[in-house]
């Protein structure tokens, strides 16, 4: 695809972010599967719905726009997705395997972050308000997942995964 103005760019910011989150709800079902933490399977079992809704978003803003948002494959989620699947052959404590599981989804939503910042971004500048919006409802539910992340992960799984391991403390 050429980028030869703004609208070329968005386009392929949405493509990018659709290819990105159907890889996800590909992957999210697995990481629930695996969690040891009953509140770390609840947090991805419920970010797998939004992220279904955050898809049917994106299907919208191109519907108004009449492009297709197939055709393209997101390789940077691919390849934070695969570090993920690594994760998921390890053996380990279960605790320690949940922290680790924190960490990969956390660099997930700050991929998706960024990316719907700039697709927001484009949007507005664009003057599609609407699309703006639904992207800006996205970016919302992306930076309270990694909120959840963060705090699930301070206040449960890593004490957690450190009292597990109590002999092994550094200091």
């Amino acid at each position: 695809m050429k980028l030869n103005s703004m609208k070329d760019l968005y386009v392929d910011v949405l493509k990018d972010l659709y290819s990105a989150e159907n890889q996800i709800i590909k992957a999210l079902p697995k990481l629930a599967k695996a969690a040891g933490s009953p509140e770390l399977r609840s947090a991805f079992e419920t970010h797998l719905r939004e992220t279904q809704t955050q898809v049917a978003r994106l299907e919208e803003i191109a519907g108004k726009i009449d492009i297709s948002l197939k055709g393209k494959r997101c390789k940077g989620m691919e390849g934070v997705l695969e570090e993920g699947a690594e994760l998921l052959e390890e053996d380990g404590d279960d605790a320690v395997l949940d922290a680790a599981f924190i960490a990969g989804a956390q660099k997930v939503e700050h991929y998706e972050i960024a990316t719907y910042g700039c697709a927001r971004t484009y949007a507005e500048l664009l003057g599609d308000s609407r699309a703006a919006e639904l992207l800006q409802e996205s970016l919302d539910e992306e930076m309270a997942t990694d909120q959840k992340l963060t705090d699930l992960a301070e206040r449960i799984i890593n004490p957690n995964a450190v009292e597990s391991q109590s002999d092994e403390r550094l200091m």
